[in-house]
């Protein structure tokens, strides 16, 4: 079955699989709705990102897949695959190796994608190169709620990005920084109890998506948590969720006895399309004008008598 890239013809088969979408960005089917709804077609004329979307068709048989690049990320994200009835179909590996090779074109160094490890989905995706690096939950938390002065949360300014960035270093695990992007940005929430509590924020118009990175020696967590979900600035009674991957499980009993509610179990996967290699070069050592080395001179070694 041939696979090629979408054209106008295909609209209808676009609005056709609508509602039958499996998200592949968890954050981002949550907070902004099915990728293939109103919301997700207007992606295609942001200019701040790459879009590709590609069909493997014939014999009245469709799947259809898409993925999406911030411009300047070293990192593209598988964004759906469609139609979830379909995803046994046997070109599926073959589609997503096509979207793979177009985010290689834009100079992505991964392609990532977040599926649940039991969706027919993974299997396709292991066939296409895929490898799973964490797991992850997203957790509803919409219903918490404490006091607001708890934890003294403020919004995070450039000044805090170090402290932010060392956080990071310190909890997501060394093998995992090429593929995890650090924040670079000034965006979200830092609890300024010691800068040991972090939160990053991305919201649409169906919720709220938050990522926190939290240190183990963090005190009175649960509370710090319910006292910021519960008074988000211009949250406007939308639904809010709370990512926790593996490397921070022990986020989760805290979670559970805070009364959130637990989603599936996924799989958080990449596909690297290239390597990094770092040359070792040769440097000349200098020396500082007017200054001068020594060699050291052995006179007498002595031996002491035990």
């Amino acid at each position: 079955m041939p696979i090629r890239p979408l054209d106008l013809l295909d609209l209808p088969n676009l609005y056709r699989f609508r509602d039958e979408a499996l998200g592949l960005d968890a954050a981002r089917t949550l907070t902004r709705g099915s990728p293939l709804g109103a919301v997700g077609l207007l992606a295609y004329i942001n200019p701040s990102r790459h879009i590709y979307a590609a069909i493997a068709d014939g014999d009245g048989v469709s799947v259809v897949g898409g993925i999406t690049q911030t411009r300047g990320d070293a990192f593209a994200k598988l964004l759906y695959l469609a139609p979830s009835a379909r995803l046994n179909h046997p070109d599926l590996p073959a589609l997503i190796e096509n979207l793979s090779a177009e985010a290689g074109m834009w100079g992505a160094f991964h392609v990532l994608a977040e599926v649940d490890e039991t969706s027919q989905a993974f299997p396709a995706l292991r066939r296409a190169g895929f490898a799973v690096y964490a797991w992850q939950r997203m957790w509803d938390v919409s219903q918490l709620n404490g006091d607001q002065a708890e934890g003294r949360w403020e919004r995070v300014h450039s000044i805090h990005l170090p402290a932010i960035q060392s956080l990071f270093q310190q909890i997501v695990p060394p093998l995992l920084h090429p593929v995890e992007p650090m924040p670079n940005q000034a965006i979200g929430y830092i609890c300024n109890d010691g800068m040991k509590c972090y939160v990053s924020q991305s919201s649409g118009a169906a919720g709220i998506a938050l990522t926190p990175l939290i240190h183990p020696e963090a005190t009175e967590v649960a509370a710090k948590l319910a006292a910021l979900i519960g008074h988000l600035p211009d949250r406007r009674n939308r639904p809010v969720y709370l990512s926790v991957r593996s490397y921070q499980a022990w986020l989760e009993p805290v979670l559970a006895d805070l009364g959130a509610s637990a989603g599936p179990r996924q799989a958080v996967m990449v596909k690297h399309l290239a390597r990094i290699i770092k040359e070792e070069q040769t440097v000349r050592a200098t020396q500082p004008a007017g200054v001068s080395v020594q060699p050291s001179h052995v006179s007498r070694i002595t031996k002491n008598k035990v």
